[in-house]
């Protein structure tokens, strides 16, 4: 089976040796150095995809060196279309929550490194996270991604308090989080706090470039972030998110390492990598960097996001608000099935004349730790995503039934997730639809009411079909929180 094949003509891109993974850097870069595959290989490798089980790591490289744009186009159609059998045309809507951009890492890229006495350090209360909470809540959001750096002195505490204040005083259904590695004990600590999914990105899985990239802090060690995920899943994490920061060494290395990460995962586990994301390298204020060190094109950005989704089908392939609103909807062709939307990446952002151009009265110096580059609002996001004919999708449904980790994986390999994703985002978004009334005068909910039309007709079960219908009814009557 493609998911467990991790072998490559006799050489290891990965290795697990008493369950620690160890990346094979020379492996990868051989596979990436074999040169543009023909047409009948590429074909080859598409037919396999196409079962919606995965690739090999090789195959996955065979993709990966493909530049002929008609063989490129046939991969994204794979792409799109294994996305479709899995999860159909369902797009699922996050948005970050920073906590504070204190931080004792020295990371070249970002913002927030502690060297950078151009930021403005903040970090939020658990009252003020509940603010920042009620209006994405306003806005619509259902879920959403609690970011901190590294502050040794309280951000693990700050964060704890944070989820459980946030479960409390607002409707927030279900809360992820990206924050530093940590032992396990800490990692069921989180668990217990009603964290659904851990993410943390290893930024670049290229040792020698990780070490450049991180010269100073804990986050330097890269075997101890390499395997935080282990640590996570061990505590009782059945999802946690993956992905490297592209733009700091070859995408295609990345591409594939990921993929072996996933693979290492599963093979311990029982279960691929919940979701990979696919940040690409942003101009932030204070950075180390005045260039990106190599430089991702926007079809290259297509081919990744395609190649993930075709290695690891079950992964939510995620893309934040760093991209355009033109590529992000390109990118929903080629595999893509979450995005991030309406994002402020500095602590406070969210909160009355907050945004990131926000800065201090007293010092002028900003508070965000990169700058992004699709600024909708959430309405204007589910809009475009409806328009494309996918469902704008606000459910946090498997997190909170215990449709997780290995059961997770095994109902939607076989086939099992697409019709309740299909019915959850029509229930979703009617909710969406009912409690925002107002929406650009009614012309957006008129968009969303045909996109939940559309969608129900697609419903092939009968029985599930007449379910969401009489759910609908429900949801129009003062019913909250239906799902399948």
């Amino acid at each position: 089976m493609p998911f467990t094949n991790i072998r490559m003509n006799g050489t290891e891109p990965m290795q697990t040796l008493s369950d620690t993974m160890h990346l094979n850097d020379s492996a990868i870069s051989e596979l990436l150095d074999a040169g543009a595959p023909d047409a009948a290989a590429v074909t080859a490798v598409l037919a396999t995809a196409k079962a919606a089980k995965g690739l090999s790591i090789e195959e996955a490289a065979t993709l990966l060196r493909v530049t002929d744009p008609g063989l490129l186009n046939s991969i994204y159609e794979t792409a799109a279309s294994v996305k479709q059998a899995l999860f159909g045309s369902r797009v699922v809507l996050f948005a970050p929550l920073y906590l504070s951009n204190h931080c004792n890492n020295g990371c070249l890229y970002c913002g927030f490194r502690s060297s950078n006495s151009s930021l403005e350090r903040k970090s939020l209360s658990p009252d003020e996270v509940v603010n920042e909470a009620r209006t994405l809540e306003g806005m619509g959001f259902k879920r959403i991604l609690m970011v901190t750096g590294e502050d040794p002195h309280s951000w693990f505490d700050n964060t704890i308090k944070s989820v459980e204040a946030v479960y409390k005083e607002t409707g927030i259904r279900v809360i992820h989080v990206n924050a530093p590695t940590m032992e396990v004990d800490a990692f069921k600590e989180l668990k217990r706090a009603g964290v659904g999914v851990y993410q943390a990105f290893q930024e670049t899985y290229h040792r020698e470039t990780y070490a450049t990239m991180h010269p100073t802090g804990p986050k330097r060690d890269y075997d101890y972030r390499l395997s935080a995920m282990d640590r996570a899943m061990e505590a009782g994490f059945g999802d946690v998110g993956i992905g490297p920061l592209l733009g700091l060494y070859d995408f295609r290395f990345e591409v594939l390492a990921s993929i072996s990460h996933s693979m290492h995962l599963f093979r311990r586990f029982g279960a691929h990598a919940h979701t990979i994301s696919v940040p690409r390298l942003r101009p932030a204020a204070g950075s180390g960097l005045d260039t990106v060190p190599v430089p991702v094109t926007d079809e290259q950005m297509k081919l990744t996001v395609a190649v993930l989704r075709l290695a690891v089908p079950t992964a939510g392939v995620v893309v934040s608000t760093r991209e355009s609103a033109e590529l992000r909807t390109a990118l929903l062709h080629t595999g893509a099935s979450q995005l991030s939307a309406a994002s402020r990446t500095d602590p406070g952002g969210y909160t009355p004349n907050g945004g990131p151009e926000k800065e201090s009265k007293e010092s002028k110096k900003t508070l965000e730790q990169f700058s992004t580059d699709d600024h909708r609002p959430l309405v204007d996001v589910m809009a475009s995503i409806a328009k494309e004919g996918f469902v704008p999708s606000l459910c946090t449904t498997c997190y909170r039934t215990g449709r997780t980790g290995s059961d997770f994986f095994d109902t939607t390999i076989e086939g099992g997730m697409e019709t309740r994703c299909r019915a959850n985002a029509i229930l979703s978004l009617k909710e969406y639809v009912v409690e925002h009334p107002k929406n650009e005068n009614g012309t957006m909910n008129g968009l969303f009411d045909t996109a939940i039309s559309n969608s129900i007709d697609e419903i092939a079960d009968e029985k599930i079909k007449k379910g969401v219908k009489e759910k609908l009814i429900a949801i129009e009557r003062g019913k909250r929180d239906l799902f399948y």
